[in-house]
């Protein structure tokens, strides 16, 4: 990446994270995954109930593996051969979980955490339950204000996710959101977190990078 243009990128995140500190949770910047990785090693203690999202972000910045290698108590959802009631029990099982690990679909820069879901199991969790929430973000996740992190889920997030995902939704084929009644539909819980009362509790760690959608 151009000096520059990651000079520019980091103000960015760095103008987020003061946002996020003065509405009580805790932001960071790292510069790559060795150093994310290594905050994880801060923010988790050993033999922490872990729990986690479903997230491309936390699979392409390395940490799903990172979980599984470490000395944690994981709830793995997508762990080879669970019955779909077992992953109901591992959804269930987060909110007793000492940290959930997940991303955000977009944080803007007032501070603020705006996130979309399908069933809903990722936001209840961000918003009550666990312990300590950790979520990894790179910078395409930040945008300006709510306006701009709705229209970023209905043009990018929404029809990419329901590609991924294989959904037969309208989105997955034109390539932004039409407010479908499908049965596949994905954009079903709509959550904005603005502030925490416990200030130990959010944790948001950006890169300056491009991770998931």
């Amino acid at each position: 990446m151009d000096k520059n243009v990651a000079w520019v990128k980091e103000q960015k995140i760095n103008r987020t994270i003061e946002a996020l500190n003065k509405n009580n949770m805790n932001g960071y910047f790292v510069k790559d995954n060795e150093e994310l990785l290594e905050k994880l090693k801060e923010l988790i203690k050993d033999g922490d109930k872990v729990s986690f999202g479903g997230s491309m972000s936390i699979i392409e910045a390395g940490v799903l593996d990172f979980l599984r290698k470490e000395n944690y108590d994981l709830l793995d959802r997508y762990k080879e051969g669970l019955t779909k009631e077992e992953i109901v029990d591992i959804y269930k099982g987060a909110f007793t979980s000492d940290c959930y690990i997940a991303s955000s679909n977009a944080v803007t820069e007032n501070g603020e955490l705006y996130n979309v879901d399908g069933n809903g199991n990722r936001v209840s969790a961000m918003l009550y339950g666990p312990e300590k929430v950790i979520l990894i973000c790179g910078i395409n996740k930040i945008v300006k204000d709510v306006d701009e992190a709705i229209k970023r889920n209905r043009e990018f997030s929404a029809p990419m996710n329901a590609r991924r995902l294989n959904k037969k939704t309208p989105c997955a084929k034109v390539g932004y959101c039409m407010d479908c009644k499908s049965e596949d539909r994905l954009c079903n819980e709509y959550t904005l977190i603005r502030r925490q009362n416990n200030k130990e509790r959010m944790h948001v760690i950006f890169l300056n990078d491009d991770l998931g959608y």
